[in-house]
């Protein structure tokens, strides 16, 4: 059985008529009634607290995922592009030409390397200079 605690409050006489009414009803009580009614209004209180302190920070969350989705968007659409106008314009080399590949693969080594320059000094090339980066 749970422990009750008597507590005794005033309510305006409109709101008690209301109270009497619903108690009157078959298997109900005012201390049932005014339980239900506390419990509520405590538990959406509560939701209300936690709105305050987490709801902005959630919001501010949601902005910033929000925005590296577009930034991944926009870099992928970027690399896709770029492949299809690398593999549309530049022709294919030749199995003989050595020099070709050599030269090929060492621009591709310079440009790994610059990316994990970049990375690792936390620079970046495009967007730069946008507020809130």
């Amino acid at each position: 059985m749970v422990e009750k605690v008597r507590h005794q409050l005033f309510l305006p006489k409109p709101l008690s008529d209301r109270l009497e009414a619903l108690a009157a009803k078959p298997g109900a009580s005012k201390s049932a009634i005014l339980a239900d009614a506390v419990t509520a209004w405590l538990n959406r209180r509560g939701v209300s607290e936690l709105e305050e302190r987490f709801g902005l920070r959630l919001d501010r969350m949601t902005t910033a995922i929000g925005r590296i989705e577009r930034n991944e968007h926009v870099l992928l659409e970027t690399l896709a592009l770029f492949v299809r106008y690398e593999l549309a314009i530049h022709a294919p080399l030749a199995d003989s030409d050595q020099a070709g590949r050599a030269m090929g693969a060492k621009r591709f080594e310079a440009f790994v390397t610059q990316v994990g320059r970049q990375v690792a000094a936390g620079r970046r090339t495009i967007g730069a200079s946008e507020p809130g980066q």
